[in-house]
């Protein structure tokens, strides 16, 4: 992951995957659809209630997929779970797994690729994904296009340890390069996970609340990642 970058590594940009990055596209549309492909009718309803089961089980189980075999295991389990929580007549299908997976589609922001090679024109400067995420994260990076423009990612699966502990920041600026914390920035969208997890790091947070509302006394809040190269530069200044 990542291009090929000459100059030593000075400063890092640490960010956060879902909400900064990347959003989730409505899933329940598709599912309807693949289920329609295949002869069974739900209503919106009925699919926002099963995925929205799912969903839970698989955020309270995510970190248990540390490896591709366990991976798989994960992903039969949540399986299950959307078929129970599908109505009667919808449940039982052969590949309901193949359904789910076809659902879930990730995109990035508009803007995201533009500032990552922004942050990253210095040559100076080191961008690496910190993510309370299985290991799928890395296929997903590069199946939206965004691993070429990164240094590394790290999950809390892969780590043993999810954000707010300290330890997963610590491993992603091993990733970096070794840089140190104070010349390091972490974007993420939640107060308690990003915003105190980097400050428990020693790490500058920056808040990305992409609807508008959110505040956080003491840290830089951004609706989205157009105005993080400038924080950086105030922040972290090369010279």
């Amino acid at each position: 992951m990542g291009c090929c970058v000459t100059a030593p590594a000075r400063r890092a940009v640490l960010l956060d995957a879902l909400g900064v990055l990347l959003e989730l596209e409505p899933p329940w549309p598709p599912l309807r659809a693949e289920l329609a492909a295949r002869g069974v009718a739900i209503t919106e309803d009925e699919a926002r209630t099963a995925l929205r089961a799912e969903i839970a089980y698989y955020r309270a189980h995510h970190d248990e997929a540390s490896d591709a075999e366990r991976l798989e295991a994960l992903r039969d389990r949540c399986a299950r779970v959307l078929d129970a929580a599908l109505p009667p007549h919808a449940r039982g299908l052969p590949d309901l797994r193949a359904v789910l997976l076809a659902s879930l589609r990730f995109r990035p922001y508009p803007e995201v690729a533009e500032t990552l090679a922004a942050l990253r024109d210095d040559g100076a400067t080191r961008l690496v994904v910190v993510s309370n995420w299985d290991v799928s994260l890395h296929g997903v990076l590069a199946d939206t296009g965004l691993a070429p423009l990164l240094d590394g990612a790290i999950t809390s699966a892969e780590c043993g340890s999810s954000k707010p502990d300290p330890a997963i920041f610590a491993r992603a600026l091993d990733l970096a390069g070794g840089v140190a914390p104070a010349a390091a920035v972490h974007a993420g969208d939640m107060v308690g996970a990003d915003v105190e997890g980097a400050r428990s790091a020693g790490i500058r947070p920056v808040l990305v609340a992409r609807d508008g509302t959110a505040a956080c006394p003491g840290v830089a809040v951004l609706e989205d990642l157009r105005g993080l190269p400038a924080l950086v530069a105030a922040y972290l200044p090369l010279r």
